[in-house]
């Protein structure tokens, strides 16, 4: 929301009001203290600002997804989901709940060669046939982990011939306040071969901004994270020795990377990122530093 307000577009959110988030001063703000996820309603006072386009954090599922794409059918021109690569089959291999042989993405990496970047995925990758990937944690039916499947939420956004929808899937967001201590890197120190596309929240909002406000991108689907993807070993190289314990009992299946292609948001949109990766894991670690 800053990045749009600070590049003088006009800006709303609608929230329930538990938190308050430092915001520019033109930034309009609808709360509702009953709404709760999933999110079905919308009180009419939000309509009144009339969105050209709608950005969807947390919607989640069906649910939410479908709630959203009715009530702003008309009311809007575009619908942008916030999404997960935990869609891919590739993320069902890895914890186990998806049956078949390890994702090998694609053969060659497209921005690095054939060796560098291979084994990527990409926007066309197999989804998940199995749906509901945390159903086995959630400690009632009404909890999150229940009802969370982001495949049912990006159907529902696509859903609507008259309102074009444009899906991100983000990778592991790092950064202040967020993974501000790198343990998804430090944890996984036992295997060091392992790659999991990371993203500097700065730069995923960088590509929320870009694909809300691009003429293009709508009704298209973008992966977004780092350009190349190094393996854990890789990346400690790049960072400090950290107290944290590695994860020797963790029972996913590390022979699966989960790694992204990100060169359609890059060639279609144009999109880099603004802040540069040592900047965004310095800026990260100093942050956990100076909370703890």
């Amino acid at each position: 929301m800053r990045q749009l307000a600070g590049h003088d577009h006009q800006v709303a959110v609608y929230h329930r009001g538990q938190t308050r988030a430092v915001l520019p001063a033109q930034v309009q703000q609808f709360t509702d203290a009953s709404s709760v996820m999933p999110i079905q309603k919308f009180p009419a006072k939000l309509f009144e600002f009339r969105p050209e386009v709608v950005i969807l954090t947390i919607t989640m599922g069906a649910v939410d997804g479908h709630a959203a794409a009715d009530a702003f059918r008309g009311r809007a021109g575009r619908l942008v989901l916030v999404s997960s690569g935990d869609v891919y089959r590739a993320y069902g291999r890895f914890v186990r709940i998806e049956p078949g042989p390890i994702d090998r993405g694609l053969p060659n990496g497209m921005l690095h060669g054939a060796s560098p970047n291979s084994g990527l995925l990409n926007e066309d990758a197999p989804l998940r046939s199995v749906l509901f990937p945390y159903r086995h944690k959630a400690p009632s039916p009404q909890a999150l982990e229940y009802w969370y499947e982001k495949i049912l939420a990006e159907r529902a956004v696509f859903s609507a011939a008259d309102l074009p929808g444009t899906v991100l899937r983000l990778p592991k967001v790092y950064g202040p306040g967020s993974n501000d201590d790198l343990a998804t890197v430090y944890r996984y120190r036992g295997h060091p071969n392992w790659r999991w596309t990371h993203g500097f929240v700065e730069n995923i909002a960088a590509a929320v901004e870009l694909a809300a406000i691009h003429p293009s991108a709508g009704g298209r689907i973008y992966n977004v994270g780092e350009i190349y993807t190094p393996t854990v070993a890789e990346r400690l190289a790049g960072l400090p020795p950290s107290s944290i314990e590695p994860d020797l009992s963790c029972a996913f299946d590390f022979t699966q990377d989960i790694a992204y292609d990100t060169t359609r948001i890059r060639s279609e949109l144009g999109y880099r990122e603004p802040v540069p990766e040592k900047e965004a894991l310095q800026r990260t670690l100093e942050s956990g530093r100076s909370e703890h």
